[in-house]
């Protein structure tokens, strides 16, 4: 039901209700904010399609000056990625294995000085005595398993980051020059991902935000319509059934029902639109995105590597093509649609060439 709507049926009130002005309201200023985050989100995703776009074509022109030691320095570089992951998660690992130990120490503090009390006849031999001694060595017993659990854990984390490490040093030494070369690209890949990622994450809290909104506005919406339902029943019940008019028909219960029906459909219309606003824009995959870069400039420059073989062949294929004419009998305007094509080829070669020089 529309804000004229609810405002209309108020009219033959004698006093409108105050609940209804407060809903008005924030309707009203749930409007302006959903429109107000949703140009801010439109203009994010825009952002974040220039840095993707401005990332790939950065990235690709890295790869195609660079060459095939990405590729070859490429395992370590993912080894460095390792061994950063590794490296937090034996800290994380190191830290709850010394909070655990901290835990059992004050467990086993708290018994024996319980137990000191008590021989020094500080304390009585009691049911609460007893049952204060058999909590803290409960809490001894839990405080043992977890520093175990803590300290078999954080020695697997130490182990895998040792590994992590030892991989990375290793590929160092074999890939020395070709990681000194390709250091470029992939410290470049670095802040591109920082960038997209943090352009990313802007993004989503802006959808968390709209859909907050909405949820709102959906409530705001809902109690307007159980006031208006509220106000509706006292007034027919001050007024009392109607009784038609002389020569109009009496409405059945099964049109009362199609209007109640269509007055409905038309009160949620405005929420179905914001739901289905939703989740309207998927973001790809950031790392996922900037790995095809290298992949597509490889592809390339393999191409540009391959150009005396590809000279050959579009001589080959010149070659047959001459032949296949006379015998094939084809019209002047196909002969002329292949030598069109064999001068793409040609022109093809000659731009590889460019750019390798």
């Amino acid at each position: 039901m529309s804000e004229k709507s609810f405002n209309q049926d108020e009219l033959d009130e004698p006093e409108l209700d105050p609940r209804i002005q407060i809903e008005l309201e924030k309707l009203n200023t749930a409007t302006d904010e959903i429109n107000k985050l949703e140009i801010e989100l439109d203009e994010s995703h825009t952002t974040f399609r220039m840095l993707l776009n401005e990332s790939t074509r950065r990235l690709q022109a890295l790869s195609r000056k660079l060459g095939s030691c990405i590729e070859r320095s490429r395992p370590y570089w993912e080894a460095v990625e390792v061994a950063k992951v590794a490296r937090v998660e034996c800290q994380r690992a190191a830290v709850a294995y010394q909070r655990a130990n901290e835990i059992h120490a004050a467990a086993k503090e708290t018994v024996a000085l319980a137990e000191q009390r008590f021989l020094s006849q500080d304390w009585k031999f009691d049911s609460a005595w007893q049952e204060m001694l058999n909590h803290a060595t409960l809490k001894v017993t839990e405080a043992e398993l977890k520093k175990a659990e803590s300290g078999h854990e954080h020695r697997l984390r130490a182990a895998t980051f040792r590994a992590a490490e030892t991989r990375v040093q290793h590929l160092e030494e074999v890939q020395k020059r070709s990681i000194i070369k390709s250091r470029p690209y992939f410290e470049e890949k670095q802040l591109c991902q920082e960038q997209l990622n943090t352009q990313k994450k802007r993004i989503e809290e802006l959808q968390n935000m709209v859909q907050k909104v909405k949820q709102e506005y959906s409530q705001s919406l809902t109690e307007l319509e159980k006031i208006s339902e509220e106000i509706h029943r006292r007034r027919e019940m001050r007024r009392g059934p109607r009784e038609p008019g002389v020569g109009a028909e009496k409405s059945s219960p099964v049109e009362e029902t199609a209007k109640e029906s269509l007055l409905e459909h038309l009160s949620r219309g405005m929420v179905q639109k914001y739901e289905n606003d939703d989740n309207a824009f998927s973001l790809p995959d950031v790392n996922a995105e900037l790995d095809c870069c290298d992949k597509h400039s490889l592809s390339s420059l393999s191409v540009g590597t391959s150009s005396e073989r590809d000279d050959d062949e579009i001589s080959e294929i010149s070659h047959k093509l001459i032949q296949s004419r006379d015998v094939e009998g084809s019209s002047s305007n196909d002969w002329n649609e292949l030598n069109v094509t064999v001068e793409k080829l040609k022109n093809l070669t000659t731009t590889i060439h460019c750019i390798e020089d």
